[in-house]
């Protein structure tokens, strides 16, 4: 079996294949392991397949417990926020850890680290198959022959494209655009405690991490969807200037430490909605499949469920991959689409358009100490309401009790 992308979806898939007795291969195109992007929430499904994957300790030693969400203005003066601990460790029952995307990816890449093949540098440029089986050719590689091929690559996923058509047929922009990066020895740092500056339709956080570094968080309102080169950086840099340039807060002396980075992560926020996960031997997971977009959070947290439940149900029936790829969507889509309507709305009130948006932000934030507040605020999608099967081995073979 053949996986596009090491990132997330890719090495958890890898990882529950390769138990269940799969010879799986994974592709990358850059270089080497990613091990830049912004800090992400883990909790809900995802922190309990991490927990199935025995990977708790090392995420919660590589995590932040982060203490306050603290909402500022022109001059750094608190406007809103709230305690994290009171509000999402209460809501998760302390089942809840900040970390780095990459660290999380090296989390999990380290646990299947030889125990499948990896091929990094290169590209799936052709898929051709049949019902019993795929031809793949790569961009470097000889062309190989594969029983399936799934695409864990992300929001801009290659077989994707290759296979269901082009992405703009299944992207839905949401307005904004988002950038990270992170530099040594800047200051102030407020330790556990992530700032954040908004004036309408524009947003820069930062958050102190360990080494002496400093994450920053960019998001503004682009009516464009631009389509920027993915490691253009002097263009990243020059949009950001041109957006924050005059913003007000510490942005000026952010934007000089930017001169000294020299990768930026930039992209669009937006979703995947598709009808299908699959077409023949051919699935998708994660982003790839139902990208919620950045600002929802959870995406690492759900392409862990779905690597889980996908490589769970390929097992079961494992000459069958067309009904284990129906079973696979048809336990995660309500989810997963009351998720993505989640996450519009989510969107519009994490960087407000408007004064008077951004003022209702702020003052609801301050009143998150009222569970109830929180919960409304968050909508129904706060806690995971989906039950994870569990597969068992006996035998050699796989079953599912729900």
């Amino acid at each position: 079996m053949l996986i596009s992308g090491i990132g997330i979806g890719g090495p958890a898939l890898a990882y529950w294949l390769t138990r269940y007795g799969f010879k799986t291969t994974l592709v990358e195109m850059a270089p080497r392991l990613r091990n830049g992007g912004y800090v992400i929430d883990f909790w809900g499904r995802g922190f309990d397949v991490a927990e199935k994957m025995g990977l708790l300790s090392d995420i919660k030693s590589q995590g932040y417990n982060v203490k306050e969400l603290r909402l500022v203005d022109a001059k750094g003066r608190r406007t809103g926020g709230f305690n994290v601990a009171e509000v999402f460790r209460s809501a998760t029952s302390g089942r809840y850890v900040s970390l780095p995307r990459g660290e999380l990816a090296k989390i999990i890449y380290q646990k299947i680290e030889g125990s499948c093949e990896s091929i990094f540098d290169d590209s799936i440029t052709k898929i051709e198959q049949d019902k019993n089986g795929l031809r793949v050719a790569f961009k470097w590689a000889r062309a190989r022959d594969f029983d399936l091929v799934i695409g864990a690559d992300g929001l801009h996923s290659v077989v994707r494209e290759l296979v269901f058509g082009k992405q703009d047929r299944f992207e839905r922009y949401l307005g904004y655009m988002v950038a990270a990066f992170a530099v040594n020895g800047y200051q102030p740092r407020d330790e556990d405690v992530y700032v954040s500056y908004t004036l309408p339709g524009r947003q820069v956080a930062r958050f102190a991490m360990r080494n002496d570094r400093t994450m920053f968080l960019f998001v503004f309102a682009d009516s464009q969807a631009r389509c920027i080169e993915a490691h253009d950086t002097n263009a990243h840099k020059k949009i950001l200037r041109a957006e924050f340039g005059h913003t007000g807060w510490e942005c000026p002396k952010i934007l000089e430490a930017m001169e000294s980075c020299d990768e930026i992560y930039f992209d669009r926020v937006s979703q995947i909605r598709m009808d299908t996960w699959s077409q023949g031997r051919v699935g998708l997971v994660g982003d790839a499949a139902f990208c919620l977009s950045l600002l929802a959070g959870q995406g690492a947290a759900l392409a862990m469920v779905a690597a889980y439940v996908l490589a769970g149900e390929l097992s079961r029936t494992a000459s069958d991959p067309q009904t284990a790829f129906h079973r696979y969507e048809q336990q995660l889509r309500p989810f997963i689409a009351d998720k993505q309507r989640a996450a519009v709305k989510f969107a519009s009130s994490f960087a407000p358009k408007t004064r008077i948006g951004l003022f209702f932000r702020n003052q609801i934030t301050k009143a998150f100490k009222l569970p109830f507040v929180a919960e409304l605020a968050m909508g129904p999608s706060l806690l995971d309401r989906i039950h994870l099967p569990d597969y068992s081995v006996s035998d050699g073979v796989v079953s599912s009790s729900r």
